[in-house]
């Protein structure tokens, strides 16, 4: 049996894409999407979100994950958003927030450690996030096929973006292939 078969009654919920009609089971519904579907259509279903008019935007989002994540996952974050806009604007970017610290170490061309990537803000991430977005869509999808691998932590985005994300799963798996 593939997944999509086992994750239809999930997805038919969600088909309609309706934000104001969320079903109070997302959170146990994604939860067993993200154990049957591969990683590949969780992490389309989050770019999704990510892009969504329904949603915050991709940085706000970002930066709330980013807050919640452990130091390793901070410094995925980090690294992909460094490769995107280069050390010099995120250096510049981070010390105008406040993250002087950090801003020095990526300055320098160091690897950011995990203790160091634990004490960037919220805010600086969600810049660093607008910057790298403005400059590259593209970094939606990178981010997103990397936290696709940490559904626990997808899941605090909340029920709206969960829902977005397993609305836009059903719709894309409900057009017909060429």
């Amino acid at each position: 049996m593939d997944w999509l078969t086992q994750a239809t009654d999930i997805l038919n919920r969600y088909g309609s894409g309706d934000p104001n009609n969320i079903p109070a089971s997302v959170d146990a519904d994604f939860d067993r999407f993200s154990r049957i579907a591969p990683q590949s259509s969780i992490s389309e279903g989050l770019a999704e979100a990510f892009r969504s008019n329904q949603t915050p935007p991709f940085a706000r989002m970002l930066a709330q994950l980013f807050a919640r994540s452990p130091s390793n996952q901070k410094t995925n974050v980090l690294n992909t958003l460094i490769a995107t806009l280069g050390p010099a604007l995120v250096s510049q970017l981070l010390a105008k927030h406040g993250a002087n610290r950090a801003a020095e170490e990526v300055e320098r061309g160091n690897r950011l450690s995990p203790e160091v990537a634990d004490q960037i803000s919220e805010n600086s991430i969600e810049a660093v996030a607008a910057a790298a977005e403005k400059k590259d869509p593209s970094i939606v999808d990178r981010v997103s096929t990397f936290l696709a691998e940490q559904p626990a932590l997808i899941k605090t985005l909340g029920g709206l973006a969960l829902a977005v994300a397993m609305a836009k799963v059903a719709q894309h798996q409900s057009q017909p292939r060429r």
